[in-house]
């Protein structure tokens, strides 16, 4: 499974190289052509990411995470003025990955651990080269002939084709994937086979039949007697209240706006890309139903809130208030610098990385589970579970609690 992968990233790193090449050779074209050349690394990062979504269910998944939300990292071409800083933030959203498979494998098969070590030096040995060569942004040819898709077509022979770029590059910070995600989709009926039929999207009604009303047991209560069904006769059939008729969520428009002094952040779906790049202190965060998604704040903001999003990570600097989560399952979210509370309610899975600067938070929680803070020690990050259960006792004077200590 892992090596499929390697495959994949192998394949990958020869777009980027063929692209670097053509820079080397080509002026810079306009955006739209850029747009086309980037086509082929922008297949090679959607295949690897399909790949990991494939297979949830894998014993590996934490390797093919890794390896997924680590990947966008060869957006780096397409940023500037800072794209070795990038690299590092692609570098930390796999280390969230590693680290449990190092935690899994550590003290019985060493060859996961080599694996880490030398797949984590691929972006450390990509961020010096960018460094060196490309510091500010890609360096292209300034005295070749201007590129085009005509002419750079030999330089990119890796692609099979040349349509539109790669998305632009995710913001920092751990992925919106989680570490049990996997174990709660086996346990369910098949997700994976449920998405497929929703993506069908408006073919899923085609092979759906009109019920009229005179067709409707509840309307006719004559209907019952036929197929060999008799009411029974010692009772009156009474017409309970009418049965909701199901119909297809409504789609919301997403939103991204600051309406005053709030950042109005709603129904954001599969977006890693969405970044507030500056922020003020009088100003607060609202963020609503959106999923599979991660933001970036930048700067120093009053508040934020997260109210029913599912699979949604956050990154921020500085946070003067408090941080919320309500109503949501598989959060994540890193601080930067500091936020005095961060307060969790009615939430399954929430995960958070904190800074040196940010020791001192006060995590509130109620109602919930799948807790943990990661604690930055010696370069890496150490994981503590927040308690879920307590014991209650009487002492005499007053009711004492404290968290319940689970054995096994």
């Amino acid at each position: 499974m892992v090596s499929m992968e390697a495959e994949m990233v192998h394949s990958a790193f020869q777009a980027q190289r063929a692209f670097l090449l053509m820079a080397s050779q080509y002026q810079q074209p306009q955006e739209n052509d850029v747009a086309v050349l980037l086509k082929p690394i922008s297949e090679k990062i959607q295949e690897i990411q399909t790949f990991r979504e494939r297979n949830r269910g894998s014993k590996m998944f934490n390797h093919l995470s890794a390896v997924s939300e680590s990947i966008p990292a060869l957006g780096w071409i397409t940023v500037s003025p800072k794209p070795g800083p990038y690299v590092k933030e692609m570098n930390d959203a796999a280390t969230f990955y590693t680290n449990r498979v190092l935690k899994d494998y550590k003290h019985s098969d060493l060859r996961h651990v080599d694996w880490v070590k030398s797949y984590l030096s691929i972006w450390s040995e990509l961020q010096a080269y960018i460094k060196e060569h490309h510091t500010t942004g890609l360096t292209w040819n300034k005295t070749g002939p201007v590129a085009s898709t005509a002419s750079a077509l030999s330089v990119l022979s890796p692609g099979p084709g040349l349509l539109p770029p790669p998305p632009p590059p995710p913001p920092p910070g751990p992925p919106p994937l989680f570490e049990n995600e996997g174990k709660r989709e086996e346990s369910s009926p098949s997700r994976s086979a449920l998405f497929a039929q929703l993506n069908q999207g408006e073919g899923i009604t085609k092979g759906l039949r009109h019920v009229t009303d005179d067709q409707k047991t509840y309307k006719n209560p004559s209907l019952r007697t036929q197929g060999g069904q008799t009411p029974s006769p010692t009772k009156s059939y009474t017409p309970g209240p009418r049965a909701p008729q199901s119909h297809p969520p409504q789609k919301h428009a997403p939103v991204f706006e600051l309406e005053g002094k709030k950042w109005r952040i709603e129904y954001q779906e599969d977006r890693n890309d969405l970044v507030i790049s500056e922020t003020e202190l009088k100003q607060v965060a609202y963020i609503f139903k959106c999923n599979k998604s991660t933001l970036r704040m930048k700067g120093k903001i009053n508040s934020i809130t997260i109210d029913n999003c599912k699979k949604f990570g956050l990154v921020f600097d500085n946070v003067v208030g408090i941080v919320e989560v309500i109503n949501s399952k598989d959060i994540q979210m890193q601080v930067m610098g500091k936020v005095p509370t961060i307060s969790i309610n009615k939430t399954e899975g929430c995960h958070i990385y904190l800074s040196e600067d940010a020791l001192d938070c006060e995590i509130v929680s109620a109602k919930s589970s799948e807790m943990n803070v990661l604690v930055p020690q010696d370069g890496d990050y150490r994981e503590f579970p927040v308690p879920e259960q307590f014991k209650t006792a009487w002492d005499g004077s007053k009711l004492v609690t404290e968290p319940a200590e689970i054995m096994g």
